[in-house]
């Protein structure tokens, strides 16, 4: 199945929406209250995910009846909803705020991703930035590109360049402390590292050929499933570091995107395999 590209711009205003009415009224402006701990101290939710959530949830329902929605705060309160990602239907997985942690924390590297998924397999990626008021958009087999209000751009990774050259976005914090023992040392084999606490960003940055390399060790789909289609269709190349394929109904193994299959394969080697 193909996500039909006329409603593409449908859902990219949804997400829009939600930012403007239910994400930027509150950024910097949190009550005390507005900021739990879910998981973990580095784990939150605020007042404008659970809004947020809630909008785009009543509105894809609105403009797809029978698709399912799964968000992440509906499975933080529910996990057994995850499986709805086995069903034969149309999912929206979403992400309502990505960076929350930023959010919180008054700093503008944050964003709303969504991602339609059939039997499986992503169909349709949105990444919307709420501050720059754009959405980098996705459809399997259709291509990659940025869209604003009278504006379009196509996306595409950057070239492919030796592991000495790479920027890399690596999300280290969930690692085993075997694996960050050996990525951590590795990573003075790039040629420069950043972490924006921030997939929604960091996906944006890779698919437009600011960034060569991504690596991250937790793959719940809310973070990922927009974000690989977007790579993909951008023209990069993506795998778990064992090699197989990513899906957003596997949630543990980790994640490498790189421009293409011969630039993964220097940068696993030089990530996870040296000595």
């Amino acid at each position: 199945m193909r996500f039909p590209a006329a409603r593409a711009s449908e859902v990219a205003a949804l997400l829009r929406e939600a930012a403007r009415t239910e994400i930027m009224p509150r950024f910097r402006r949190l009550a005390a209250g507005e900021v739990r701990a879910k998981s973990s101290a580095f784990d939150l939710v605020t007042e404008a995910d659970e809004a947020a959530e809630r909008r785009l949830t009543e509105a894809l329902g609105r403009l797809f009846p029978g698709a399912l929605v799964l968000g992440e705060e509906a499975a933080a309160a529910d996990p057994a909803v995850l499986g709805r990602l086995g069903g034969d239907g149309l999912v929206f997985v979403l992400d309502p705020v990505d960076g929350t942690a930023n959010f919180a924390a008054g700093a503008p590297l944050f964003g709303v991703m969504a991602a339609a998924v059939w039997r499986g397999e992503t169909i349709g990626a949105w990444i919307h930035d709420p501050m720059g008021d754009d959405t980098a958009i996705a459809l399997r087999g259709e291509g990659a590109w940025i869209e604003a209000e009278g504006h379009r751009a196509d996306c595409r990774v950057a070239e492919s360049v030796p592991v000495g050259r790479m920027i890399g976005a690596v999300s280290w914090g969930y690692m085993d402390p075997a694996r960050k023992a050996r990525v951590l040392p590795a990573l003075a084999a790039l040629g420069g590292t950043l972490n924006f606490r921030c997939a929604a960003h960091e996906y944006r940055l890779a698919a437009t050929g600011a960034v060569h390399l991504l690596a991250y060790n937790r793959l719940m789909p809310w973070d990922h499933a927009a974000g690989v289609l977007l790579h993909a269709e951008a023209g990069g190349y993506s795998a778990q570091f064992d090699g197989a394929a990513y899906s957003p109904r596997v949630h543990q193994g980790g994640l490498l995107c790189a421009p293409d299959r011969a630039a993964w394969d220097a940068a696993r080697e030089a990530l996870f395999l040296q000595a």
